[in-house]
């Protein structure tokens, strides 16, 4: 299950990792999508679709609510990148299921596919299984200059996380590391 309480909160000043993904725009390096800043948020599977990705999924606290999340990025894309914020959203679903749902639902920033949980093998990123099925946990992370500066889980309001970034970013002064 999801972690409720301290999340990936051991993150924070963590160096973001040079792992080559692919994504719906391409292949990326983390690590060089991370050398200015960078809101990477992490979700668990989003699909713009009324099915679940297994059995229950609405019963698993904190599973629920990826395409809100995402939608809420989507809405507030051009606020992020007026702040100077590279953003991209990445889940261990395929890049042709994330290529899906941003046609479904119009996202046009890059979607990272992760199957093989890479992220958590390089920094401890949280996971849950449902089903057989192994998933990250929600957490965004804000990176600049390469590093982890914040960390946000748990996200208790999925939709609200967006705001709650950019309410981060306009208050935060660039630290030098």
């Amino acid at each position: 299950m999801p972690d409720e309480g301290g999340g990936d909160d051991h993150l924070t000043g963590a160096t973001v990792p040079p792992l080559q993904l692919d994504s719906t725009a391409g292949r990326v390096n983390l690590a060089e999508l991370a050398s200015d800043l960078l809101v990477l948020f992490v979700y668990p599977h989003a699909t713009g679709l009324p099915d679940a990705p297994v059995p229950g999924w609405d019963q698993i606290p904190g599973a629920r609510g990826c395409t809100a999340q995402s939608c809420a990025f989507r809405d507030r894309h051009e606020h992020h990148a007026g702040l100077g914020a590279a953003l991209a959203g990445l889940s261990v679903q395929t890049v042709d299921e994330q290529r899906g749902f941003a046609a479904r639902t119009g996202v046009r920033y890059r979607l990272i596919s992760d199957p093989e949980r890479r992220l958590t093998e390089a920094l401890g990123v949280l996971t849950f299984t449902a089903a057989g099925r192994t998933f990250y946990t929600r957490t965004t992370l804000i990176a600049r200059r390469g590093r982890i500066v914040k960390v946000f889980s748990p996200i208790p309001r999925p939709e609200q996380n967006a705001a709650d970034v950019i309410d981060w970013l306009e208050k935060d002064e660039p630290r030098d590391e």
